[in-house]
């Protein structure tokens, strides 16, 4: 797996995503990565890792990174992040396809699932720290979610965690409160 430094957005995307699976933040459904089949969907859906075969020893190691980013994204601090990229890769200039020279972040021979997943996000999680600063990491704003994410949005106004989804439902609840106020039948 290779990583380049200046496009953070993926890894945190996978940050967001990952650490909203778990049941916690799933209350309804529940956990979302239950097995390795779950796990290698997981992957295949974000183009991550191709041909990778999941185990349930990689579902335990990624449901511990799944709780390590969680608690940096509660308290992202550089020292904490830089521990899941320290034992994963290394760091080396390349040329991209156009003959730049880029900086990568490449994982090591035979690492593991979870520390590739560790590397994607921890580098992409210094890159946003670093570059956008510590209020990016945030709470989802809808008052029943218990959902985080890393905001990546050039303005910097992102609001929940799943927005298609918590704030849909913030948007259809103040739309039928509207409609109650104005008493308009809402069905």
């Amino acid at each position: 797996m290779q990583v380049l430094l200046d496009d953070y957005q993926v890894g945190a995307t996978v940050a967001t995503d990952l650490v909203n699976t778990a049941p916690e933040v799933m209350v309804r459904t529940g956990d979302m990565l239950p097995d390795a089949a779950t796990l290698a969907r997981f992957l295949a859906d974000r183009d991550l890792l191709p041909g990778a075969v999941a185990s349930e020893a990689d579902v335990a190691a990624v449901h511990a990174l799944r709780r390590r980013l969680r608690a940096l994204l509660e308290h992202p601090e550089t020292a904490g992040i830089a521990e899941l990229t320290a034992a994963t890769g290394g760091l080396e200039l390349a040329r991209d396809a156009d003959g730049r020279s880029r900086w990568q972040v490449r994982a090591r021979p035979g690492a593991s699932l979870a520390d590739r997943l560790a590397l994607l996000t921890g580098t992409a999680m210094l890159s946003v720290l670093r570059t956008l600063g510590p209020d990016r990491f945030r709470h989802c704003a809808a008052p029943t979610c218990d959902g985080m994410f890393v905001d990546t949005s050039r303005a910097g106004r992102r609001r929940y965690c799943v927005p298609e989804v918590c704030g849909n439902r913030i948007n259809v609840a103040n739309h039928r409160a509207r409609r109650r106020t104005s008493g308009t039948v809402v069905r």
